[in-house]
C-alpha cells in the first residue's frame, strides 16, 4: 500500500520580485536534483516593481543565496540605506529619522531609552539621534561596512535601495543557472482535483499544461491561484489604512545619492523618494477619497526635483491580507498574499518572511493541513504587527491641516496598537512580542520622533548614580563619534564597491 504522493514538482506562478526571490531560495536550499522547479510568467503582464527600498534582514537573504554584495550592487544599481527620513509627519516643518541601528546600549538589562529619558528629564539633550550611529552617518551622508565586533565602536546596520526590475532579472539568472525552468505564457485555467480540491495543473493560453505537486502564487494583486481558484478570502484593513492608490514615476538623478529613503507627508498621504545610482524613484501613496488620481499625479509631477524618465503609473490596491495564505497545496507569496503600503519598506521583507517560513515548513506531501495552519498563523502575526506599526505613523501626529489628516486623527485603531501607545505614553516602551519585526528601538524612533513623549520610564533606570549615568552616556556618544568620523561619504564608498575595491 502506497502513501500520499510526495512533493516533487514545484510550480511558481508569476515572476517579478516575489517569484524570482522564491525561485532563487528554493533552488539554493532544496536544489533541482530531487525536485523540479518551474516558474510560469508572461511578458504581457507587467510587474508592480515599486518595492525598491529594503530593511536589514535582506542581508540574510542575500547571504543565504551566497550572493557577492559588490556584484549585487553593480547588477541592481543599488545604493546603501541607513534608515528613513520622515518629513512633515508629526507636524508640518518637522523632520525626524527612523535609523536602522541600536539606540545607545542597554545597561543592566534595561533598555537604553529609559536611561536616556531620565537624562532628558534632568535637562539633557533631547536629540535621540545623537545616540544612534546610523542616524549620525545618515545626517552626514556617510557610509561604510564595519567589522562584526569592535568593542569601542558600534557596528553599522544597513539595507539597500535598488531597481526592483533589475533585482528580479538578477535573481532570474541566478535561478536558471541552478536549474529553475522558466515557462513563458499567460495562464487561462487552473485545474483542481474534483474530490480533494488540490491544484493539479495550470493551462496556458497556447493550450500547453504545466503540472505540479505544490504551487506558489506570486501572481500579484489578483491572486490567480490563492483567490481565483481557491477563494481564500481577503481581510480589508482600509478602516485603519485608508490609502488605496499609489502613483509612481522615476526621475533623473540630480545629486549624489544619500544613504536613506525619504518619506514626506503631504495633503492626502505621503510621498517617497528613493535614490539609486542611475535615477531617483518617486511615488505618492494616497486615498482617492481625499484626492483624485489626476490631482495626485499632477502634485507628484510638480514636486519632482528633476525631469521624469517615464510616464507616471497609478497602482490601485486595498490594504489587507488573505484570510489564509496557504490553502491546500498552494502558498501565496508577495502581493498575492496581501498588501501593506511601503511606508517602512516592508514589502520585500514580507516576501522574504514568507519564503523563510515556507522553507521551514516545507511539505512532504501535497496536502499538509497542519503545516498550512502553522504557516497561516505565523504570517498573520507578522502582517498584523507590521500593520500596527504603519498605522501608528498616522495616529501619532498632530497634523489636522487637511481633511485626510483629520480623518487619520479621528479614525479608530486596533486594540493591539491602542495597548502599545498607552504603554509607551506611560513609561516609554511598547512591550513587543517575540514574533514582531519592529523592536523597542524602532517603536521609540517613530513615536518619539512624531512627538509622543513618555510621561515616565522604567524604574530600574534610576538605579545608576547621576555620575555613572553621565559617564556611560559620554562613553556611548564617544564611540559613535569615533565610528562616524572614520566613515567615507556614501558616494565614495559606493564607487569603491563598483570598482571592486571593498570586501563582502
Amino acid at each position: 500500500m502506497t502513501g500520499p504522493a510526495r512533493v516533487r514538482d514545484i510550480v511558481i506562478v508569476g515572476g517579478g520580485t516575489a517569484g524570482w526571490m522564491t525561485a532563487a531560495a528554493l533552488a539554493k536550499v532544496i536544489g533541482t536534483q530531487t525536485y523540479s522547479i518551474t516558474l510560469v510568467e508572461s511578458d504581457e503582464i507587467g510587474t508592480v516593481g515599486v518595492g525598491e527600498a529594503t530593511i536589514p534582514p535582506i542581508l540574510l537573504f542575500n547571504k543565504l543565496l551566497g550572493i557577492d554584495e559588490n556584484e549585487f550592487i553593480r547588477e541592481t544599481n543599488a545604493t546603501f540605506k541607513l534608515g528613513i527620513q520622515f518629513v512633515d509627519w508629526g507636524r508640518p516643518g518637522h523632520t525626524y529619522m527612523h535609523p536602522f541601528g541600536l539606540f545607545g546600549a542597554d545597561m543592566n538589562g534595561v533598555g537604553f531609552s529609559h536611561y536616556w529619558l531620565r537624562a532628558v528629564a534632568a535637562g539633557g539633550d533631547p536629540d535621540n539621534h545623537r545616540f544612534v550611529a546610523e542616524a549620525e552617518a545618515l545626517r552626514l551622508g556617510r557610509f561604510m561596512r564595519t567589522p562584526q565586533k569592535t568593542p569601542d565602536k558600534p557596528q553599522i546596520n544597513y539595507a539597500f535601495q535598488f531597481d526592483a526590475s533589475l533585482y528580479a532579472a538578477y535573481l532570474r539568472r541566478f535561478s536558471e543557472k541552478r536549474g529553475v525552468k522558466r515557462t513563458e505564457g499567460k495562464i487561462s485555467t487552473v485545474a483542481r482535483h474534483p474530490e480533494s480540491g488540490l491544484i493539479e495543473s495550470v493551462t496556458l493560453a497556447d493550450g500547453s499544461t504545466v503540472r505540479g505537486d505544490f504551487f506558489v502564487d506570486c501572481s500579484g494583486f489578483r491572486g490567480l491561484l490563492i483567490e481565483g481558484a481557491l477563494q481564500a478570502g481577503y481581510e480589508d484593513w482600509t478602516n485603519w489604512l485608508p490609502a488605496n492608490r499609489a502613483v509612481a514615476v522615476p526621475c533623473d538623478r540630480v545629486e549624489d545619492p544619500g544613504p536613506y529613503t525619504r518619506s514626506t507627508a503631504v495633503e492626502a498621504g505621503w510621498q517617497w523618494r528613493i535614490p539609486l545610482q542611475h535615477r531617483t524613484g518617486n511615488g505618492y501613496v494616497f486615498s482617492d477619497a481625499f484626492i483624485s488620481e489626476d490631482e495626485a499625479t499632477a502634485a507628484l509631477m510638480r514636486r519632482l526635483d528633476a525631469p521624469a524618465q517615464a510616464e507616471p503609473r497609478v497602482l490601485r490596491f486595498v490594504a489587507g491580507r488573505r484570510r489564509k495564505g496557504w490553502v491546500a497545496n498552494c502558498v501565496a507569496i508577495g502581493l498575492s498574499s496581501g498588501f501593506l503600503e511601503p511606508l517602512e519598506s516592508t514589502s520585500i521583507h514580507l516576501i522574504q518572511a514568507a519564503i523563510s517560513k515556507l522553507l521551514a515548513l516545507f511539505p512532504t506531501t501535497r496536502n499538509e493541513p497542519e503545516l498550512a495552519e502553522r504557516f497561516n498563523r505565523d504570517l498573520d502575526l507578522q502582517y498584523e504587527s507590521v500593520r500596527d506599526f504603519i498605522i501608528a505613523h498616522y495616529k501619532v501626529s498632530t497634523r489636522d491641516d487637511t481633511p485626510f489628516w483629520r480623518h487619520c486623527r479621528d479614525m479608530a485603531m486596533p486594540d493591539t496598537l491602542q495597548a502599545k501607545l498607552e504603554s509607551f505614553r506611560a513609561r516609554g516602551e511598547v512591550m513587543v512580542e517575540n514574533h514582531e519585526l519592529f523592536r523597542e528601538t524602532n517603536w521609540f524612533a517613530i513615536l518619539y520622533g512624531q512627538g509622543l513623549v513618555p510621561e515616565g520610564y522604567h524604574p530600574l533606570a534610576d538605579v545608576l548614580s547621576d555620575d555613572e549615568l553621565k559617564l556611560r552616556l559620554a562613553g556611548i556618544r564617544a564611540g559613535i563619534e569615533r565610528r562616524v568620523a572614520e566613515m567615507p561619504s556614501h558616494e565614495a564608498f559606493l564607487r569603491q564597491c563598483l570598482e571592486g575595491v571593498t570586501r563582502r
